[in-house]
Order: C-alpha cells, then sequence, then structure tokens
C-alpha cells in the first residue's frame, strides 16, 4: 500500500470555525461596514485561546481540530517518544491545551503566508520551545497511562479561603498606601458671611454675633 510521505497539514474545519477566523481577518482587514457588522474586535472569539471560544459548536469544532493536529503532529514531527510526544490525555492537561492552541494556530498561518520565512520560524522557535517545555512540565508521566496532577493539593491550598484572605489583606494594604494622608484640621478660624441690618450694623446669622460701627461683635438678644 502506497502511502505519501508527508501527510498535509489538517486546516480549521467547521462552519464555526471558519466563521472566527474570517470575522477576526476582516476585523483588521476589512471593510469599514464589515468591522461595523463585526463591532468590537475585543469580543471576537480566538481559536488559539479556546477560553474565549464560548460558542458550543465552536467549541465542539475546536476541540475536533486540534485532536487532528495533535495526531499529525506526532506522527510528522516526533521521531523519538523520549524526544517529546503529546501525550493521549492532554485533554486533562490545561497547560498543554493552552500550548497546542497556539501552536496550531501558528502553523496554520505559517502556513497561508506566501513565503517561507513564518514556517521556517515555526521549525526554529515554536517546535522546539514548545518540546522543552512539554518534556519540562510533564516529563514521562503520562508515557503509558495518565497521572494525576502532581500539584493539586497545593493548588487547592493556595486556593482555600484563608490563604485568599490573606492575599486579599495584602492587596489592601499596598492600596491604602498608595492614598494621600488625610489632610490636617484647619486651625484658621472660618470666613463670617455677615448680613447687613437695617440701622447699618452686621449680624452673623450662625451664631446671632453682631457687629457695629467696626466694634467689636455683640450678642443679639433672644
Amino acid at each position: 500500500m502506497n502511502e505519501p510521505l508527508v501527510l498535509p497539514f489538517p486546516p480549521p474545519d467547521g462552519v464555526e470555525l471558519k466563521k472566527a477566523y474570517s470575522n477576526l481577518y476582516l476585523s483588521a482587514n476589512g471593510t469599514e461596514a464589515d468591522k461595523k457588522r463585526i463591532g468590537n474586535p475585543a469580543n471576537l472569539p480566538r481559536p488559539w485561546d479556546p477560553a474565549s471560544c464560548t460558542n458550543p459548536t465552536l467549541r465542539r469544532e475546536l476541540w475536533t481540530w486540534l485532536e487532528e493536529f495533535v495526531i499529525w503532529f506526532n506522527h510528522e514531527y516526533v521521531w523519538d517518544h523520549n524526544a517529546g510526544m503529546i501525550p493521549a490525555c492532554w485533554p486533562q492537561h490545561p497547560h498543554l491545551v493552552h500550548e497546542i492552541a497556539v501552536l496550531a494556530d501558528q502553523r496554520r498561518r505559517a502556513g497561508i503566508d506566501p513565503i517561507s520565512s513564518a514556517l521556517e520560524e515555526w521549525h526554529r522557535f515554536g517546535i522546539p520551545g514548545f518540546l522543552e517545555r512539554l518534556k519540562t512540565r510533564t516529563k514521562n508521566s503520562c508515557d503509558e497511562h495518565h497521572t494525576p496532577w502532581p500539584a493539586e493539593a497545593r493548588n487547592t491550598r493556595s486556593e482555600s479561603r484563608e490563604i485568599t484572605g490573606g492575599r486579599s489583606q495584602l492587596f489592601e494594604h499596598d492600596i491604602a498606601a498608595l492614598r494621600p494622608p488625610d489632610p490636617a484640621p484647619s486651625t484658621k478660624a472660618p470666613a463670617l458671611h455677615l448680613v447687613r441690618l437695617e440701622g447699618g450694623g452686621l449680624v452673623d446669622p450662625v451664631t446671632g454675633e453682631t457687629f457695629c460701627g467696626g466694634q467689636g461683635p455683640h450678642q443679639t438678644p433672644s
């Protein structure tokens, strides 16, 4: 049975996945009408960031594509499994999901460039960097079967109410240190707002004190 020497890169497929990429392209390169229809580009789903793809159909198409990419990558780029093979349990490792989504998108983008520079950079930097992080983070823990998260107990403690409360207090203390100090109470007497009487004198409507002909204040009779 004859087989091709290399297998083609699996492009992103599916109506919603193609639409997501199309909207991202038009948000940067489309007409003003396109940009107005699409709205704020910050709200667009980005396939290289799976958490941003909240549409269920889009999310399913994204998982299908990433699964195809992992199978293709392991077949085309991994000769020695000790050098780094994406484990079968990759969906159970959030750090791998994030990395694989970016790796797949960068390969997609490099493949549609009219020149080979982006693909050469993917080979030179993208793959080696990913494989090195893969070996560092997972080692050979999942070669035969999935290994539970070693850091789970420590992460649970880090997210406990006691620990998060302590961090919140530190944050509040830091914010309080940035506030300007309260101004010192003023010892200067408040300005008087006097009302002129019919006889020519003045009266302080708050205290009832009267001022006559430039002399000192006098208390008005009650």
